[in-house]
């Protein structure tokens, strides 16, 4: 069927913004904020909502994406601000056993003496959004299935290539509203970042898992990065000849503290949300795909643990791995428990069965063969996951796997290659098959993939590959037998093999044989086989789900509601105010956090073992020009009520001038949920208070040389 375009749709939601902004849900485009001015100063924002609009002007051309997650440029030097999470990856690949900067910390010693981060690291700098769905979508329309999806392909790598020509730029085509709409995004992409200034553990992971999702919090979650350019200020590899990259804009730090009630904004690219799918999916989420992450994720962390006994490298090098299992395992249990304390199936239910009852029925057929397609997918949902996670949890296989696959697509016209395996995607692959050696222990390897391998043979016959069977056997003993002879034969565990294999593998040329490189070239063979079933089911969701995008928009308007598309790790506005938590009843806690808590939870043992030095800090209570006005001593931590999901770790939290605030780095337990479901009463997010870092580095672990480059007093 012809669709009207999106824009009447749009223009309807947005009419309705008023009615919309209550409780500050939304994670808003730049493009969409003008059409909130009103809401905006009423909420208290000082500044023009236009210049919101424009991501390539400040404010907005500060903001990064960092890592996995978000950053801010602080300085015209380079310097730039995230999370001490967001980071970790780097500090834990430049720590060693005479280094050990996780548990010490780290302060470079001017410029010389900033350490170089992981190869494959990367800061995207935004410098243009543009609409482009009607280039996207031309040569697709008509067309069902793979054939949708290829189209569809073919049109995102065209526009990609076509916006990459001019180099320099790192291009991407984002998918709004699940395939109504399409914008072209050009980043700058830069390669060489630095370590300048990292807390200690015990700051910045102040709490761990214990304290993870919790509030009160008493965190440091803060690093700080520097990016650096070649002589001509072109993104360029790292050199010791670079120069720091001069952005286009950097954030001036407050020198006053937020307040309870006080006007709030962050800005950051939210990764995914899924507030706009189908019940059916909400089910499937609550039912099977939460229990199951939870299960995995405790299996592997507990591996990873029992590896690490004893065997203190070990322990190094899967520090940032463990981290990240254990961030996504408590996030999957908080999301689930919030969704069931919500009782987001039955009211998702309800609200689609509403919406569908009143939809045109122009969208029915649609609708219907939506839902076919969604419930294909589930199906083989569980096989998927696991086979992932052989991949992205292991650093041989992996390598293995990326070398082969490259190869296969290196056989391809460039346009032709799946996206992550084209020109563009080697030097990032490069610098994976580099960092192997400082993330890899071959016990630790050999038990993560015994635990999901033998997951993967109780699976039942339909939702397993013969591959698998034939390369690792049914049983415990010959999967045992069959790990144990790959990784004692396999040579991709020294780098020079990793990188001439790498070479050749990008010429689409014969790989030097070895034993891991001939299983991937079999698990190759039966991705590529489930690719295709997997892009046909895609090619037609991506045609019908605009059917239920246009029922939606119309419901939600019936409703007074304005909508935003699903987080899709673009960037993104959201507003509100500093504010308290009342999660349960007789329960209330306060918007900020002081040092008196870390006091009080500390225990001299991990994670509560907070260092000598801010104890003593503490005690002697000189917090200077950093303490709060009105509690006269100093804050850590605080919360607001802004829209946020996972990728807005290390956004920066503005006040009503557009000044520096705060640091996002978390979400409370009660809101964990909200990349599935908004719940005004629990939605808070967990801030770094800037006041925080000032003190530290100017009592504390001292960088007066810092201070004074970010504008700020060092008293």
């Amino acid at each position: 069927m012809t669709r009207k375009p999106l824009t009447a749709a749009l223009a309807l939601g947005m009419s309705l913004t008023a009615a919309a902004a209550h409780a500050n849900e939304g994670m808003w485009m730049p493009t969409q904020l003008p059409e909130l001015a009103r809401t905006l100063k009423d909420a208290g924002f000082k500044g023009d909502p236009k210049q919101l609009a424009d991501v390539t002007a400040p404010p907005l051309s500060a903001v990064v994406r960092v890592g996995g997650g978000t950053g801010s440029f602080v300085s015209d030097e380079g310097l730039l601000l995230t999370n001490h999470h967001v980071a970790y990856g780097v500090i834990q690949y430049n720590a060693s056993k005479e280094h050990n900067f996780i548990d010490d910390g780290f302060i470079a010693q001017g410029r010389d003496d900033e350490r170089a981060a992981n190869p494959d690291y990367r800061v995207l700098v935004t410098v243009g959004f543009d609409k482009v769905t009607d280039e996207v979508l031309k040569d697709a329309r008509g067309k069902t299935g793979r054939g949708y999806y290829d189209a569809v392909e073919s049109a995102r790598k065209r526009i990609v290539a076509d916006c990459e020509a001019e180099g320099g730029v790192r291009c991407s085509v984002a998918n709004m509203y699940y395939g109504s709409d399409f914008y072209r995004i050009r980043q700058l992409e830069l390669t060489d970042i630095r370590l300048v200034y990292a807390p200690p553990r015990a700051i910045g992971n102040y709490g761990d898992e214990i304290d993870n999702f919790m509030w009160p919090r008493h965190t440091g979650d803060f690093t700080l990065l520097r990016a650096y350019v070649g002589k001509d200020g072109k993104p360029a590899p790292y050199s010791k000849d670079n120069v720091p990259y001069h952005p286009p804009a950097h954030l001036k730090m407050s020198l006053d503290g937020p307040k309870e009630g006080d006007y709030a904004m962050l800005a950051g690219y939210p990764g995914t949300t899924y507030r706009l799918r189908t019940a059916a999916e909400f089910a499937n989420q609550i039912d099977t795909v939460l229990p199951r992450r939870v299960e995995v994720f405790q299996q592997l962390i507990d591996v990873i643990e029992a590896q690490g006994k004893g065997n203190a490298d070990a322990r190094t090098r899967y520090a940032s791995q463990l981290q990240s299992l254990k961030n996504n395992r408590k996030r999957a249990a908080g999301e689930l428990e919030g969704l069931l304390r919500s009782d987001a199936k039955t009211q998702r239910a309800q609200d689609e069965q509403a919406m569908l009852a009143s939809a045109d029925g122009k969208y029915k057929a649609d609708i219907d063969a939506l839902f076919a397609s969604l419930a294909a997918d589930s199906a083989v949902g569980g096989s998927e996951f696991l086979i992932t996670l052989m991949s992205s949890q292991t650093q041989l296989l992996r390598s293995a796997l990326l070398l082969e696959r490259l190869r296969v697509e290196s056989l391809k016209p460039d346009a032709e290659r799946e996206a992550g395996y084209q020109q563009r995607d080697q030097a990032l692959i490069e610098g994976v098959l580099k960092q192997v050696q400082r993330r890899y222990d071959p016990a630790v390897e050999k038990a993560l993939l015994t635990a999901l391998l033998t997951r993967y043979q109780q699976l039942p016959d339909a939702q397993r590959d013969s591959h698998y069977d034939n390369l690792f056997g049914r049983t415990p003993a010959e999967l045992a037998r069959h790990l144990d002879e790959l990784y004692a034969q396999t040579k991709l565990g020294d780098e020079a093999q990793r990188l001439s294999r790498f070479e050749a593998a990008r010429k689409g040329g014969f790989i030097e044989a070895d034993p891991l490189v001939s299983v991937a070239s079999a698990l190759v063979m039966a991705q590529l086989n489930a690719e295709r079933d997997s892009k046909e089911r895609a090619g037609e969701q991506l045609r019908l789900r605009p059917s239920y995008m246009q029922a939606l928009f119309a419901w939600r308007a019936s409703q007074g509601r304005a909508v935003y598309p699903d987080a899709n790790s673009t960037l993104r506005i959201s507003y509100g105010k500093v504010e308290a938590l009342h999660p349960r009843d007789a329960v209330s806690y306060s918007p900020v956090t002081t040092v008196a808590g870390i006091v009080e939870k500390n225990t001299n043992t991990v994670p509560f073992d907070a260092p000598k030095p801010l104890l003593a800090a503490i005690a002697k209570g000189d917090f200077g020009s950093t303490a709060d006005p009105a509690l006269k001593t100093q804050t850590v931590n605080f919360l607001t009520n802004l829209d946020t999901t996972g990728g807005n770790s290390g956004s920066p939290v503005l006040n009503a001038k557009g000044e520096l605030i705060g640091l996002n780095f978390d979400s409370n337990w009660e809101s964990v949920s909200a990349s599935w479901w908004f719940d005004p009463r629990y939605k808070r997010a967990v801030h770094v208070d800037m006041r925080y870092l000032r003190w530290l580095l100017a009592k504390v672990y001292p960088a007066p040389a810092l201070l004074q480059e970010m504008g700020v007093p060092a008293e």
